[in-house]
């Protein structure tokens, strides 16, 4: 084999180990408790929304404080704080994805992605024949 053929596969080999070091990086979804494993290594957690139990948010004190219960797909419930502004219709969100870490019994979040209801569950219509 020459020395060129060498380089190359040598480089090639390389250049598959660098990406699957990147894609090793990436983060799954964990729950509160996998979270809590892992103390202060940010994670994304889906959940929902416990509007039975407080939400905390006074734009008047503090614009970016806000403070909300949380329940994961586990069923377990976590206080999570929030450091931004209350979203927009937070309370008609199907399910969260919060960006963040645990630090105690509370998970810290930096970003929120909400699940919205569809437009489209409203006033279904059934469109064809029915056999």
């Amino acid at each position: 084999m020459k020395r060129t053929h060498i380089f190359i596969l040598v480089l090639v080999a390389a250049a598959v180990c660098v990406i699957v070091s990147m894609f090793g990086d990436f983060s799954t979804y964990e729950t509160f408790a996998s979270a809590g494993k892992q103390p202060e290594k940010a994670t994304h957690v889906i959940a929902f929304l416990q509007k039975d139990k407080q939400m905390l948010y006074d734009p008047k004190i503090d614009p970016n404080h806000f403070i909300f219960y949380a329940k994961d797909k586990s069923g377990n419930v976590n206080k999570v704080i929030f450091n931004g502004e209350k979203p927009q219709d937070i309370e008609r969100s199907e399910q969260i994805v919060m960006k963040g870490y645990m630090k105690g019994d509370d998970f810290i979040c930096s970003g929120i992605q909400m699940k919205c209801p569809s437009k489209y569950k409203k006033n279904m219509v059934a469109v064809g024949k029915e056999s």
